[in-house]
Formats: C-alpha cells, structure tokens, sequence
C-alpha cells in the first residue's frame, strides 16, 4: 500500500458543557466528507478509557481524515467546503490542534 497522509484535528470547545455547539460542530465536520480528496472522515469525543498520565481526553472532538497524498491534503485545506466550514464553524472552539503524519509504505491500516 502506498504511504496516506493522515490529518487529526482536536477540538476545545469555547463552552465545553455545551451539547448544542458539540452537536453543532460534529454536524459541522460531517459536510467536509462532501470534499472529494477525503478518503475517509472519523470523528468521534474522547473515549472513557482508563486514566493515564499519557492520555489527554481534554478536547471535546476529533476528527481523523485519510488523504492519498500531500497534495490532496493541501488541496483539502482550499476546498470551498473546507473555508466554509472553518467560517461558520470557527465561532464555536476555542482552541485547535493538528497532528499530520505520513503512513510508511506498505503499511496496512
């Protein structure tokens, strides 16, 4: 299999006991599947894992996007659907972190 890049973004809410802006978000990121370099769109809120000085389950979404190469990621970033959402939805977080990483090749994910 050929190298993926993999784009992970987490999310802090501005309210955090809010389940309509989490609602809101989670609905938001569902449109960027509609972007047709995204090969595959997860997005889900911290699981009730066991409690480890490692483990940060501080954010209130994630997303995880699968992409063919660098250049479908960077055009993922100008997509109309992607500014769109980043425009309405930007309101809502309070802070964003990204963690992209390139697959090694031949790796089954």
């Amino acid at each position: 299999m050929p190298p993926q890049i993999i784009h992970h973004v987490f999310f802090w809410l501005k309210d955090p006991s809010s389940q309509t802006d989490l609602k809101e978000l989670i609905a938001g990121l569902k449109t960027l599947k509609a972007i047709p370099q995204v090969k595959q769109l997860l997005i889900g809120t911290p699981a009730s894992t066991l409690k480890r000085d490692v483990v940060d389950n501080s954010f209130q979404v994630s997303e995880l996007m699968y992409f063919n190469n660098t250049k479908d990621q960077d055009d993922y970033q100008s997509h109309p659907i992607h500014k769109a959402f980043v425009e309405k939805y930007s309101s809502l977080w309070e802070k964003v972190v990204v963690y992209d990483m390139i697959t090694e090749a031949g790796d089954n994910i």
